[in-house]
């Protein structure tokens, strides 16, 4: 890892003098007033945390160090985590480097196994994962370097070790945790020569289909961040600003990403199209589809996968989506059901006038594709979401610890303190 490494040297001496200047001359600056219904309303957009790996703005949605989403689809996600860590994207000899490096990380100790084999057969996909990150915990550079007395402006290094032996091995754990928990047989063995996210979908069993191999490279990147304040990044920021290492940090974000209001979403997304299925016992015609959804919305229920908490935009990573499967031609009944609501819904919400955002985000799309290709396990798909995630989470953890950002210490109030506030 020394050409990654010294990529991050390079660009270490910037980060911390402009936090440090900002600080210095700038740290009175108001930047925002907090209301009432913001602390009563889970902080909502109160502007409290750095991130410097992505941003999601309301009219375009996520970019990847200022780089819109949809310019980096064709990218692999070595190329995404590189550019997450650094701001740039990898030349030839980095990609190789950091590729090598996570293939080498591929095989997890038999520990590992042992643990999630050992757990009882109706286990939670999204418990085993965290497990099994957790019991990973063992190779931890960043513990025994902290134990040694490693200076805290060095802990990044070790931090950076810690990030590849876990990226290096989630794929092989969340493959190994499919086969297990669903039966599909042994384990498969990471294999010379894949890429990280074409191992995967190797370990996996998936399909044999080269399209596939595509599809877990796009997921991978289009789920790999979305800025600091969503559930899983900023739960693991507060784990990882006590100086817990990104073991306990990961697993702890992917605790928070298993909530139906965060990373459950894209299962239940599917699970409301096969319910349409069941309903009209196929694919029905336009207007009986916009009529089905006039009534559902009628009666108080929400369309599953429509709407965002931030974007007013349709999300980008649906676009990607919904092009990938125009491109290789995808068009099972799932699928036009995808395409079909795309085409219908947003002009209901907006016909309804209550929905200030009308348009998909990537949950819409992608648990259709997952299932297309054979993928029909909905409990899984969350552990997808995850281990792209956490190429995320690693990268805003590994620039915390370089920059030397303190504890997360946010002040809380009392409902007598907030009425006091009134008065």
């Amino acid at each position: 890892m020394d050409l990654f490494k010294a990529r991050l040297d390079e660009k270490l001496p910037q980060l911390r003098a402009e936090r440090t200047t900002l600080l210095k001359e700038h740290g009175d600056t108001q930047i925002s007033t907090v209301a009432i219904e913001q602390v009563l309303g889970g902080m909502r957009a109160v502007p409290a945390l750095l991130c410097e790996t992505s941003s999601v703005s309301a009219d375009e949605g996520l970019r990847i160090r200022n780089i819109p989403i949809l310019e980096l689809t064709n990218q692999t996600p070595e190329d995404i985590f590189f550019l997450l860590c650094t701001g740039v994207l990898p030349n030839d000899a980095e990609r190789a480097e950091i590729s090598a490096a996570f293939a080498a990380k591929a095989n997890v100790p038999d520990s590992v196994w042992d643990v999630l084999k050992a757990l009882p057969k109706d286990t939670h996909p999204m418990v085993m994962l965290s497990i099994g990150i957790l019991a990973l915990e063992k190779e931890s550079a960043f513990r025994k370097s902290y134990e040694a007395g490693a200076s805290k402006d060095e802990l990044w290094k070790a931090t950076l070790e810690d990030c590849v032996t876990l990226l290096g091995g989630v794929t092989t754990i969340a493959a190994g945790i499919y086969r297990i928990r669903f039966g599909k047989g042994d384990l498969i063995a990471p294999k010379d020569g894949l890429d990280w996210s074409a191992n995967f979908a190797h370990m996996l069993g998936v399909s044999n289909d080269a399209s596939w191999e595509d599809l877990v490279r796009l997921y991978l990147v289009l789920h790999s961040d979305h800025e600091g304040g969503n559930v899983s990044a900023m739960t693991s920021h507060v784990v990882s600003s006590a100086l817990s290492d990104v073991f306990y940090s990961v697993s702890a974000g992917l605790n928070g990403l298993a909530g139906p209001l965060h990373g459950l979403a894209n299962q239940e997304c599917l699970r409301f199209i096969m319910d349409l299925r069941q309903e009209f016992g196929g694919v029905p015609t336009d207007e009986a589809l916009r009529e089905y959804c006039f009534k559902r919305l009628g009666s108080g229920q929400v369309i599953p996968g429509y709407g965002h908490a931030v974007l007013r935009v349709t999300d980008p990573r649906f676009t990607a989506f919904h092009q990938f499967a125009e491109e290789k031609n995808l068009n099972d009944d799932n699928v036009q059901f995808m395409k079909k609501l795309f085409a219908i819904v947003p002009e209901v919400l907006k016909e309804q006038g209550k929905a200030k955002n009308p348009w998909p985000n990537v949950d819409a799309a992608s648990g259709s594709l997952l299932y297309y290709y054979g993928m029909t396990e909905f409990e899984f798909y969350t552990v997808m979401f995850g281990v792209s995630r956490a190429m995320g989470i690693c990268s805003q953890i590994l620039v915390h610890r370089m920059i030397g950002s303190p504890i997360v210490r946010p002040k809380s109030m009392t409902l007598a303190e907030l009425r006091g506030m009134i008065k």
